[in-house]
C-alpha cells in the first residue's frame, strides 16, 4: 500500500506538480488517504475496502461532470 501511495504522489508531483494537502493512514491501518483538495485517493487493502464499501456509501450522491482542460495538463 505505501509503494502505491509513493507512486502516486511521486506521478502527480512531477508530472502535474500536485502536492497532497494531507495523507492520513499507514499500511498497518489497511488503509491509506492522499486528499488533493478537487481529489480524495483511497488506497485499501482489500478486506478493508470491502468492510467500508464507500461505493454503497456514497452511490445515491450526485455525480458531477467533468472533464480535463487544457492547463490541467
Amino acid at each position: 500500500m505505501k509503494a502505491i501511495a509513493n507512486e502516486i504522489e511521486t506521478r502527480l508531483k512531477e508530472d502535474h506538480g500536485r502536492r497532497a494537502a494531507a495523507v492520513d493512514g499507514f499500511p498497518a491501518s489497511q488503509w491509506i488517504v492522499l486528499d488533493y483538495l478537487e481529489v480524495v485517493i483511497h488506497i485499501f487493502h482489500r478486506e478493508k475496502r470491502a468492510f467500508y464499501s464507500l461505493e454503497d456509501l456514497w452511490g445515491d450522491a450526485p455525480r458531477v461532470a467533468w472533464e480535463i482542460t487544457a492547463t490541467a495538463r
